[in-house]
């Protein structure tokens, strides 16, 4: 009998808080289907339980996320899958009633980005990385556009998605993208409890209404802006300039761009 394979994703509770571990470390936690299925389920199972408040997403081994997992994604049978889940997970931890926290270490890049941007509140150590190369890979980012035009200013947003260049963790703090920037790892876990012990003083239906209310606030609902995103972002997954630039990452080598 083969061994039941490992959980995507690893939940811990711990009273009114719950950690929810990104777990595919040989993969650098990697997004496919299986584990945005899993994330989205935990998501939601948190919020159901009576117990829980607040929710802290992190990733095993050296990175948060490395993003899409472009090898499945080159498969079209999960194309329209895996891009209808990436919009649901970001969507459920945007919208959650839970206040949500992204302990960053190593690298958050593309839809792992989108993870960290959809968060509450984002704390990363000192060497992470950060980027959105979806443009060097045939893909719009329009998932995570969602959170970035809310979140950043115009011409620093539109830096990081047409450039789709890698940038530190202090570039992140001053543009607005993360909220702290810590040593190491330590550092970041103890960061991590300290916004928890924070949180936990306000009153907890105030806390989630405050984070509903600044979601409804704002000028077009977040659920009908992934909607459009998702449009968008499934469009330029289906081109051949995608099929191009997904062949050419997982090839290694660099995209040939054919002209129009």
């Amino acid at each position: 009998m083969n061994p039941p394979a490992a959980s995507s994703i690893l939940v811990a509770a711990d009273g009114p808080v719950t950690t929810v571990t990104l777990n595919r470390p040989d993969k650098r936690n990697a997004l496919n289907v299986a584990l945005l299925a899993e994330l989205c389920a935990a998501v939601a199972a948190a919020e159901a339980a009576p117990a829980p408040r607040l929710l802290v997403l992190r990733g095993a081994g050296p990175v948060f996320c490395s993003g899409l997992d472009l090898a499945e994604a080159a498969q079209p049978d999960f194309a329209d899958r895996s891009a209808e889940l990436v919009g649901r997970a970001l969507g459920a931890l945007a919208a959650s009633r839970l206040i949500t926290i992204a302990a960053v270490h190593g690298a958050a890049i593309a839809g792992g980005a989108g993870l960290m941007s959809a968060c509450d509140f984002a704390i990363a150590t000192r060497d992470a990385k950060f980027g959105y190369p979806e443009v060097r890979r045939g893909l719009v980012p329009a998932l995570i556009m969602t959170f970035l035009r809310r979140q950043l200013r115009e011409r620093d947003a539109r830096e990081l998605l047409l450039l789709g260049k890698p940038f530190s963790a202090e570039h992140a703090l001053a543009i607005g993208l993360v909220n702290r920037v810590v040593a190491d790892e330590a550092a970041l876990a103890a960061e991590v409890q300290s916004l928890v012990n924070s949180l936990l003083q306000g009153a907890p239906e105030v806390l989630a209404g405050t984070k509903r209310a600044l979601n409804e606030l704002w000028p077009s609902p977040l659920q009908a802006d992934l909607e459009r995103a998702r449009a968008c972002h499934g469009s330029a997954r289906n081109s051949a300039e995608a099929r191009e630039g997904i062949a050419a990452f997982n090839e290694k080598r660099p995209p040939n761009w054919a002209p129009r």
